[in-house]
């Protein structure tokens, strides 16, 4: 179900409250048997502070965009690690995924490595496996993020069917060239480029801790 936007009513108030002036100091004009120089001007301003009620409005339609809309994604909330991860690989990945759950619009994520699936949290997806593709696959090979700021719009999203089927958005971030993490949120054009930023240090940090931990096995 879409987020309503609380906005809209003070975004619309300066065209309708402008729309309205105008057209009571027209209908007084027609209405008026004898037009005073003192209404004549009183009826000039009250035209331009209309006009610029109305000019007001439709600027700010531009200057305050909507927020996006969100929805409630479909799928239950888990939490699901490797159980043969050390403690260390474990904790890291649980403390990751939070700061992400927490600080960022992400709602649900994957964690992906070496082939198989290390980490889900959020509302879960129906498939537990992962088959990387085309997009995730590029996002590894040029070790840059891809971010489907509205997955609906892309032909590729059939890939991410372990998240959420009515994900809104996505970000591929690269684990060094052995795996991704996989992020979804429940708004589209939500992630901010501070967002990025964050999820692309928290991405190097879990690329280390998993780097070391596959080293030491």
């Amino acid at each position: 179900m879409a987020k309503p936007d609380g906005n809209v009513v003070l975004r619309r108030l300066p065209l309708v409250a402008g729309g309205l002036g105008g057209v009571l100091f027209f209908a007084n004009r027609v209405l008026s048997v004898e037009v005073t120089n003192s209404q004549a001007r009183s009826d000039v301003l009250g035209v331009i502070l209309s006009a610029l009620l109305i000019l007001t409005g439709l600027l700010w339609q531009q200057v305050q965009p909507r927020s996006p809309e969100s929805v409630k994604l479909i799928g239950e909330e888990g939490f699901e690690l490797a159980p043969d991860l050390p403690e260390r690989s474990k904790t890291e990945l649980a403390w990751a995924s939070l700061m992400l759950l927490t600080n960022t619009v992400t709602r649900s994520l994957v964690v992906w490595y070496d082939g198989r699936v290390l980490l889900r949290r959020g509302i879960l997806g129906p498939e537990r496996e992962v088959k990387p593709g085309a997009i995730v696959q590029r996002a590894i090979a040029q070790q840059k993020p891809v971010y489907l700021v509205a997955l609906k719009l892309y032909p590729g999203r059939i890939e991410f069917d372990y998240l959420p089927e009515n994900t809104q958005g996505v970000i591929c971030q690269p684990l060094g060239s052995r795996g991704v993490l996989i992020l979804g949120a429940n708004a589209p054009r939500s992630y901010t480029k501070q967002d990025e930023r964050w999820i692309e240090g928290i991405a190097e940090k879990i690329a280390e801790n998993l780097s070391h931990y596959l080293e030491s096995d």
